[in-house]
């Protein structure tokens, strides 16, 4: 069973976020999810879902829709398994990742503890993939980019393909969280493979 650390940022995007959230359970992962505030309202925004600041009530909330080892903290949790090297997890998913808190991983800021799971992915040398939902890109967010990217860490934009052929919102989001349960070697059967058709 992998352990996966998820962390929900206030990007727009809730809705990849949710979906990889239940594919992971669903998979029979563990999943340690990390929220920031922005996260709940942007929850709220876009999903007209309201998330409990209370982790039990939380994940109640959430394990409802899909039943699974989910462990809840929030922001100043300094205490959680992933705020320590000690105890990484398998892989770390920050999904959807908001430009701020890129910018704050990309230079060690480690404030909070979204913040702080991903500098231990780093420099532990574990997997870390950010989902970022930007767009135009600015210099800076491409300098950031480009130094996690050196650091280790995979960038995988929520930019959807369309060969698919969606018809619906959900298989736009499932196009992107595909490609990130393959990053964390997580076997999925969202969408057809490339070819397989041939």
């Amino acid at each position: 069973m992998k352990r996966i650390t998820l962390a929900w940022t206030g990007a727009s995007g809730m809705a990849y976020g949710l979906r990889l959230l239940d594919c992971l359970l669903a998979a029979g992962c563990r999943v340690d999810l990390l929220v920031s505030q922005a996260a709940r309202i942007v929850a709220r925004q876009e999903l007209d879902l309201t998330l409990p600041g209370d982790g039990k009530a939380l994940a109640a909330l959430l394990m409802a829709r899909t039943p699974g080892d989910l462990h809840v903290y929030g922001e100043k949790e300094w205490f959680a398994p992933a705020a320590s090297g000690s105890n990484p997890a398998d892989a770390m998913v920050v999904c959807p990742c908001s430009m701020g808190s890129l910018a704050a991983i990309a230079h060690g800021m480690a404030d909070n503890l979204i913040e702080r799971a991903a500098d231990v992915m780093l420099k532990e040398r574990r997997p870390l993939v950010l989902v970022p939902r930007e767009t135009p890109f600015s210099l800076i967010h491409l300098r950031n980019m480009t130094q996690l990217a050196e650091a280790g860490a995979v960038i995988l934009p929520a930019n959807p393909g369309f060969y698919h052929r969606p018809e619906t919102v959900g298989q736009v989001v499932d196009f992107v969280v595909a490609r990130v349960l393959d990053q964390l070697g997580v076997a999925h059967d969202l969408l057809p493979r490339w070819g397989d058709d041939v």
